[in-house]
């Protein structure tokens, strides 16, 4: 099994980047742990404190839990991966059954701040995005699938993710093995990455 970390900032491209690997890579041979599945369950909140949540701080994320799942993974074992509800913050009564598969993909901004996740990890990869880009990337996601307003989005990127972004997620690229500029545009790279993963398939 590879086990493979993609990291890097909020709105850099993981997720295209990951789509363009699955696609590149032979049917069935890929499964995704996110990153963002396992964040905290925080429903216990009120409304005003969970706008309060720092979403960005490597202490949001159930590591412990990833962690497990992950070497539930290379032990051949399925595992029931969460799901979060980013509206709510909470987690579903719901799961995702993820079964072990030659490569597993571990996504998130925050995967490389760990230092018991990434030494399980074969291909460390950072995709890095210039800030006015993830920016505009961050404002359209946020209004369109997290419910929150335009000015919700600016505070929260003042307050939260550019400082976060600076203090733990931009310094993890001293451990990536590969850097991907420019997310998911970048075909060339994206090319790169699935040849090397295709060599270490049996």
């Amino acid at each position: 099994m590879l086990i493979i970390g993609i990291a890097g900032g909020s709105g850099s491209g993981k997720t295209t980047v990951v789509k363009k690997l699955i696609r590149s890579l032979p049917n069935s041979s890929v499964s995704v742990i996110s990153q963002d599945s396992y964040y905290r369950d925080n429903g216990s909140l009120t409304p005003e404190e969970k706008k309060k949540i720092n979403f960005d701080h490597p202490n949001s994320i159930e590591f412990e839990l990833l962690i497990e799942h992950l070497d539930q993974l290379k032990q051949g074992n399925n595992i029931a991966m969460p799901i979060y509800d980013y509206i709510t913050c909470t987690r579903a009564s719901e799961t995702v059954d993820v079964t072990p598969t030659r490569v597993i993909i571990v996504e998130g901004i925050l995967v490389l701040t760990n230092s018991e996740l990434r030494e399980r990890m074969d291909i460390k990869i950072f995709v890095d995005t210039d800030s006015d880009e993830r920016l505009i990337r961050i404002i359209r996601r946020d209004i369109e699938e997290r419910g929150r307003t335009f000015i919700d989005v600016l505070k929260h990127y003042e307050t939260f993710v550019k400082p976060m972004h600076m203090q733990f997620i931009d310094p993890t690229k001293r451990f990536a093995d590969i850097i991907i500029p420019e997310g998911g545009g970048n075909q060339v790279a994206i090319d790169i990455v699935a040849s090397r993963i295709r060599m270490h398939l049996p």
